[in-house]
């Protein structure tokens, strides 16, 4: 019942994670598309009013005229709309999604005893030290004198994010790596908000009400965070599909490999917002190509020099049954599976044999089962498995 429970509880807050994720996103792309696409108001009385750029647009039928003003305009409206709990919300349902798999199931996604030998309880401290620790040093750094100067602190903080991917895959599991490389990029993303953008909206509508000049700093430090984010989301976009692909996590550069998406991302992001101001140069995303291409080659699986010689078939049955049964049963043993993960069963002959494909890929190529290595595969049953697999093939 424990394991149904919890089963239901990840598929809600997974739905509502995708819901408030999608409205994030969207509208955080909207608004660097919009700001992107002002130009000079063409009546001299929005421009006596304070309005610095205006767009029309045309969506489902309607006309909509946007207007962005310098600072804020001098009387502020009654009703006035705040993007912020998209992001909230997106953060919070995240966070309880990490707790539930990542930290609640630490022993089956987090913690890897090849990689590190660790307990349930210093993996997530360490874990939460990292979110903490991400924000911070990166708020320091936009508020240092580095954050004046957007190129510089550009390569830095492509240093510091390639040495928070190298870190975590050096004391996680490949998945709980990634996830939590994801995980600090997203609170970065929210705390942007939440200190600092949403702050500074306030204090200028202060400063309005007053009948004061507000600070024009404000709005471009919330301007400045904002574009951050922006750069931020296809990385953690990757990193929340990316448990689907274990070609990447569980590779031996594993770290190398997210780096490279995650620029990848960064850059093809970088090319669309040059692309919404007119000046936008093939080179950004002709390199995000070219990345992905270098990754996908470089992860291509190897052909195995694995015999092709005959197996005993009451080898391979127990081994799948010593190692994988304990999850990839029609009733699985481990309190943590309800259910055969991806509706894979292995208790009868019949059914090994009909998923030798998918064991071989899962346990030879990527090695990503059995997860976190729970069951205690040695390297002899693997190899077995993989001449099992060929001598499949050749015949």
């Amino acid at each position: 019942m424990e394991a149904y429970i919890f089963d239901w509880l990840n598929l809600l807050a997974r739905w509502l994670h995708f819901i408030t994720g999608i409205a994030w996103i969207g509208s955080s792309f909207y608004f660097i598309w919009l700001d992107n696409h002002l130009e000079a108001p063409q009546l001299p009385a929005d421009d006596e009013k304070g309005v610095s750029g205006e767009v029309w647009s045309v969506h489902g039928g309607g006309f909509y005229h946007a207007q962005k003003y310098h600072a804020a305009p001098r009387v502020i409206p009654e009703t006035l709309h705040w993007f912020k709990w998209e992001a909230y919300w997106t953060w919070m349902s995240g966070m309880f999604l990490l707790v539930l798999i990542y930290w609640y199931g630490a022993e089956v996604y987090l913690i890897d005893p090849v990689i590190a030998q660790l307990s349930p309880q210093t993996a997530i401290l360490i874990a939460a030290a990292f979110i903490v620790g991400g924000w911070l040093v990166y708020d320091l750094l936009c508020k240092s004198p580095l954050g004046a100067n957007e190129k510089v602190f550009g390569g830095v903080l492509f240093v510091l994010v390639s040495l928070l991917a190298w870190g975590l895959c050096q004391l996680f599991s490949g998945r709980g790596a990634y996830i939590h490389f994801g995980v600090v990029l997203g609170t970065i993303m929210v705390a942007n908000v939440f200190f600092v953008i949403i702050p500074g909206q306030r204090k200028m509508i202060s400063a309005a009400e007053r009948g004061e000049a507000p600070d024009p700093k404000l709005g471009i430090s919330a301007k400045q965070r904002s574009v951050h984010n922006t750069y931020f989301t296809l990385p953690v976009l990757f990193v929340m599909t990316s448990n689907h692909y274990a070609m990447t996590y569980s590779h031996e550069y594993n770290w190398a490999i997210l780096i490279a998406i995650a620029l990848a991302g960064a850059l093809i992001r970088v090319y669309f917002v040059a692309r919404h101001k007119g000046e936008a140069s093939p080179i950004p995303i002709i390199i995000a190509f070219v990345l992905l291409a270098g990754v996908a080659a470089f992860i291509t699986p190897r052909t195995s020099a694995a015999s092709g010689e005959a197996v005993d078939f009451d080898d391979v049955r127990t081994i799948v049954h010593d190692r994988c049964t304990t999850c990839h049963s029609s009733a699985p043993t481990h309190s943590a599976f309800p259910a055969a993960p991806a509706g894979v069963v292995l208790d009868t002959d019949a059914q090994i044999v009909a998923e030798i494909q998918r064991i071989h890929q899962q346990t030879v190529v990527t090695r990503v089962m059995p997860i976190g290595n729970l069951t205690g595969i040695s390297e002899q049953e693997r190899e077995l498995l993989d001449r099992w697999y060929q001598a499949s093939v050749s015949n």
